[in-house]
């Protein structure tokens, strides 16, 4: 069973870093201008070796001839080997960033592709850690791990070569402790992957704690439970507490196991080659090129197993990245909505027919249930909270697809087309929560027209009824904002989220709870301007209030899981009993 899965980790380990030499492959002449440098600069540092031994060698009276010679050979590829130090950090970094936002823009591109649904099951501040954090650490690792491992390769094959030039035994000893790390770090790497596993769950976690707690302060305030929220942060912080120092105790652990074996090494080497200098077989330059090389020979192999935690982890993020790069994405039709294009202007018809859906396969939301809204209309559907109105909403916008029947757009020449994300740019949409960005209330209408004009945003805002609010703000329409509106209060807030879909000027507006704080007078001012002002439009209005229902050319009511069209009367009724 344990073999099983670690060959199964293996294939798992090997797909995740396949994954990120995907976007690395892209800078193959940065890598290998990266390795160059790398490769000069090992070869330097060990010319410089050679040329202190010299000069040791010189100074002990071993040698007189050239010292000049060495001394100026030795500072000159000391600084040289500075400078292509400064290089190698400087390239590193910036193919790092290339490379960081290659994946942030990819990543974020397929995160908004992605199925609606099936993302709304990640925590919003658990996305955030992964886009963040992850892509961060997987940045750093898409082209510096094969540059490291071939530079730290080279480097301990041409130091060994060196010591091994000099003294067969002393390179042996320097080595000796290989066999030992090798078998280490195969026990080692399945706990370090386990560990830096369990430290990102955990980081995900506090984060989501944190945006969820920033996001919605103003209700833990007025609930008054601060206090509480405060206790379960320092609960958060004492899980990840723990999971640190369980990381950190295994980290000493392994490195006390390598700093032991590395010094028995050195002092295995420094034993030898006190014994050879005593002996007159070599002298003290080449004593002092073993004691730094074979420092260094160990140092570099430390280096190559050291790698493996950077790799593990860059897999483990890499991972966490691609559970959402995975996600199944929204269904397209280009060719449908370039169709639709054409018959813009004379409005749609939404249709759905015999429509089922449930957000869980055995709990329907909507089942067997028709639905129908035509240009010039204002639609109204009602029902209590929690009983699919905005799940209609939801299938009218393609975010989800109806598990039976069919969400169609029907043209002015009866034409039908399947709803899915390319025909969301015929549609308006203004939700019940509120979905004002901080920035001015300029920039928040021009988030869906880039190019409008003040007048334009002007009108607008006097037909959602916020322009004499507005207008008496200091700065007018180009006043901030904060996030989700605060600075303005919810009817105004509203108002503004109805503008803005009333600049967008798509041929479907719907309307989710949207007119909920609107008094009854301003909330049918608002549907008469838009009716009036905004030909062909198809306007669903969904409400807890049926006191709108007397300008609505159809009514339905959700009851029961079915969408049921009320007659006149109904509604009469409806609106008498309210």
């Amino acid at each position: 069973m344990k073999n099983s899965l670690s060959k199964q980790n293996m294939k798992s380990l090997i797909t995740q870093w396949k994954w990120i030499w995907n976007y690395g492959k892209n800078y193959k002449k940065e890598i290998l201008f990266y390795i160059t440098l790398g490769l000069f600069e090992t070869v330097f540092n060990l010319i410089s070796a050679v040329a202190g031994k010299e000069l040791i060698d010189v100074v002990t009276g071993q040698r007189r001839n050239d010292i000049f010679k060495i001394a100026i050979v030795m500072v000159f590829m000391t600084l040289f080997g500075l400078i292509i130090n400064s290089f190698i950090t400087r390239v590193s970094l910036k193919i790092s960033l290339r490379i960081q936002n290659e994946i942030e823009a990819d990543i974020f591109e397929k995160i908004e592709d992605a199925d609606w649904y099936e993302l709304t099951k990640f925590h919003s501040g658990d996305i955030l850690n992964r886009f963040n954090s992850d892509i961060y650490t997987i940045a750093g690792s898409a082209v510096g791990w094969i540059p490291t491992l071939i530079i730290n390769l080279f480097n301990f094959i041409a130091t060994f070569a060196v010591i091994m030039y000099y003294d067969t035994t002393m390179a042996i000893l320097a080595i000796s402790g290989a066999p030992i790390l090798l078998i280490a770090s195969r026990f080692t790497m399945p706990r370090m992957k386990a560990h830096q596993e369990h430290m990102r769950f955990m980081s995900s976690k506090i984060m989501a704690f944190q945006q969820e707690t920033f996001s919605n302060m103003d209700t833990i305030k007025s609930l008054g439970i601060c206090q509480d929220y405060t206790a379960k942060f320092r609960t958060w912080q004492g899980k990840y507490k723990e999971a640190s120092l369980n990381y950190n105790k295994f980290t000493i652990k392994t490195n006390i196991l390598l700093s032991v074996l590395g010094m028995l090494i050195r002092y295995a080497g420094y034993g030898w080659g006190v014994y050879r200098l005593w002996s007159g077989a070599i002298s003290y330059g080449e004593m002092t090129l073993f004691l730094s090389q074979g420092t260094k020979l160990t140092s570099a192999f430390n280096s190559l197993i050291k790698l493996f935690p950077g790799i593990m982890s860059s897999a483990v993020s890499a991972g966490r990245v691609m559970e959402l790069t995975e996600l199944p994405k929204e269904h397209h039709d280009t060719n449908a909505n370039e169709e639709l294009t054409k018959k813009e202007s004379a409005g749609f018809c939404v249709k759905l027919i015999n429509i089922s859906y449930g957000y869980e396969p055995t709990i329907p939301v909507i089942d067997s249930s028709y639905f129908i809204a035509k240009p010039n209309e204002i639609v109204a559907l009602i029902g209590p909270s929690g009983e699919g109105k905005t799940t209609l909403l939801r299938l009218i916008l393609g975010l989800i697809s109806p598990v039976k029947g069919c969400a169609v757009l029907v043209d002015c020449n009866g034409n039908d087309s399947a709803i899915n994300a390319d025909t969301r740019k015929f549609l308006s949409y203004v939700p019940q929560d509120l979905a004002i960005f901080s920035g001015t209330i300029a920039e928040n209408l021009r988030l869906v027209k880039k190019d409008a004009d003040d007048n334009e945003i002007i009108e607008a805002l006097q037909i959602a009824c916020a322009y004499d609010f507005v207008k008496k703000l200091e700065d007018g329409i180009n006043a901030s904002i904060g996030e989700q509106g605060h600075g303005l209060s919810r009817g105004q807030a509203q108002r503004i989220a109805i503008a803005r879909a009333v600049l967008r000027d798509a041929p479907i507006l719907l309307l989710d709870e949207a007119t909920s704080a609107l008094d009854i007078e301003t909330e049918r001012k608002v549907l008469r301007n838009i009716i009036k002002r905004r030909p062909n439009k198809t306007c669903i209005v969904t409400t807890h209030r049926p006191t709108v229902l007397s300008m609505c050319q159809r009514v339905y009511q959700v009851c029961d899981h079915k969408i049921i069209e009320l007659d006149e009367k109904q509604a009469e009724k409806l609106m008498i009993d309210f």
